[in-house]
């Protein structure tokens, strides 16, 4: 197969190829394998590629399996793998060995996936940027001295590159979206409950985090979560299931929907103008398409809102250290743990029961309020990030200038659309619909009702159509020439 020819096709395409013997499975991971070598040095996405042609799961899933053979890498945080390294991007995880593979991480392979390695993230996942002492910084595909977001960044900048069609996330704050505007791609949080995330834990984050993927298609994005969408033994929630497969969905007639479009954050921080000029213009593109479009915000508590965050992520850092410490023996401080990261776990432990209590009290009234918007409104229209993608450095983690409220302003002054919506458990989808004036992707975040992600869909395969983006490549990636010749 022709590195042209691989890069001519989505998962879904290479399935097809490699479903009707045109190719093989390991043609294909040997492709991705070539690309990793030599993309890796400059991006530095990819912290372990597994030594098995095939990943270790040569089975490749049961025959009719929708991705069979398929190249996939995993983020290296929360989805794990039998056997394989677990580290959250934190020195005090270092050589950790998964016991076993989380419930995702099996539907992945029997979905036929061939999983190759495992990708870069931050330190426990709190930040917006991939860069830690433990692994250095993920750099952007589209200008390797930016950032390619967090904190699925090691995901994105692969499959932004070409090196794979699509690679796992999770999104516990906008680790999906985020890096999905930096480097250009489709990055869908789902609904919660979802996609399971289970043994370990019935709820990532207390109700915040979920599952997914990034990719370069909305085709691809649909057919992944038709695979892995449903409940496992055990999970927390029951969650009303499609009526028809997502993939579906693509290309239906999209009946005129009402949207709200805002560029004002909650918060209050700064918003980019050409960021707010780009939404704007894509929410006038919606009207042009014949749906009704206004300016509308949903209204919340923003400090009550904040202060909730702030005692969720706390408290789950500081349990997970000290679970990880415990298991590895190892001290926390600054030996193993950056100074960011330490903030928030020295804050976590002062947390009472009753501050929790009260963070899920905010959880309820807020996923309220913010309901009540979407019974007047199909779809809400914001930025996915205020900031084009900032300087390597820009949100160091290792500040120790950084109180644990500090911290979080700090990484949401990037991204502070996106976090609301893991809240309210809400799907919510990043579309590479804009580019910069400096050539940099600029993602623009479509919010659907609970459980709505067939809107979502049908809406972004009609702005797919309208403003494509597939024939856009960065400047390191297998598209350049000299990574061709490699």
């Amino acid at each position: 197969m022709k590195l042209s020819e691989y890069l001519a096709h989505d998962a879904l395409g290479l399935a097809e190829l490699i479903k009707n013997g045109d190719i093989t499975a390991l043609e294909v991971a040997n492709i991705a394998r070539q690309g990793i070598e030599a993309l890796n040095p400059d991006l530095n996405a990819v912290l372990e590629v597994f030594e098995e042609p095939l990943g270790g799961h040569t089975s490749q899933g049961a025959p009719d399996a929708p991705l069979a053979g398929v190249p996939f890498l995993v983020k290296d945080l929360i989805l794990h793998l039998e056997g394989r390294k677990s580290e959250m991007g934190s020195r005090l995880c270092a050589d950790m060995v998964a016991p076993h593979s989380t419930h995702l991480a099996t539907k992945f392979e029997e979905a036929g996936l061939v999983t190759l390695g495992r990708t870069a993230t931050p330190e426990m996942g709190f930040c917006t940027t991939t860069e830690s002492i433990l692994n250095g910084p993920t750099r952007n595909p589209w200008n390797t001295d930016l950032m390619a977001g967090g904190s699925s960044g090691g995901s994105a900048a692969m499959v932004a590159a070409g090196v794979v069609p699509v690679a796992h996330g999770n999104d516990g704050g906008g680790s999906i979206r985020i890096p999905a505007a930096c480097c250009g791609l489709v990055g869908l949080k789902p609904s919660r409950g979802r996609t399971p995330i289970g043994p370990d834990a019935g709820d990532g984050l207390n109700g915040l985090g979920i599952e997914h993927v990034l990719t370069r298609s909305l085709r691809d994005c649909a057919a992944f979560l038709d695979a892995t969408e449903g409940p496992m033994p055990g999970d927390p929630y029951a969650i009303i299931r499609p009526v028809r497969p997502y993939l579906s969905e693509l290309g239906q007639k999209c009946d005129p929907l009402k949207i709200g479009f805002t560029s004002t954050p909650w918060s209050g921080d700064h918003v980019d103008a050409e960021i707010a000029e780009k939404t704007k213009n894509i929410a006038l593109l919606c009207a042009d398409m014949g749906h009704h479009v206004e300016e509308a915000s949903p209204t919340f508590d923003y400090g009550s809102f904040r202060e909730a965050t702030i005692t969720f992520w706390c408290a789950n850092i500081a349990l997970w250290i000290n679970q990880i410490s415990e298991m590895t023996g190892r001290p926390t401080n600054s030996d193993t743990l950056e100074a960011a990261t330490l903030a928030c776990y020295r804050y976590g432990l002062e947390l009472k029961a009753t501050d929790m209590a009260a963070a899920f009290a905010v959880m309820n009234m807020i996923s309220r309020q913010v309901a009540g918007f979407f019974q007047k409104y199909d779809v809400l229209i914001t930025p996915t990030t205020a900031l084009l993608p900032q300087k390597i450095g820009t949100y160091n983690a290792n500040d120790p200038s950084f109180d644990a409220h500090g911290w979080t302003d700090h990484i949401f002054t990037f991204a502070p659309f996106t976090a609301l919506f893991n809240m309210t458990g809400q799907p919510a989808i990043s579309l590479p619909l804009s580019m910069s004036a400096t050539g940099m992707p600029i993602g623009t975040q479509f919010v659907g009702g609970a459980g709505r992600e067939d809107v979502l869909f049908r809406l972004s395969s009609q702005l797919e159509q309208a403003a494509p983006w597939a024939d856009r490549h960065p400047e390191t990636s297998l598209w350049a020439e000299k990574y061709r010749g490699h």
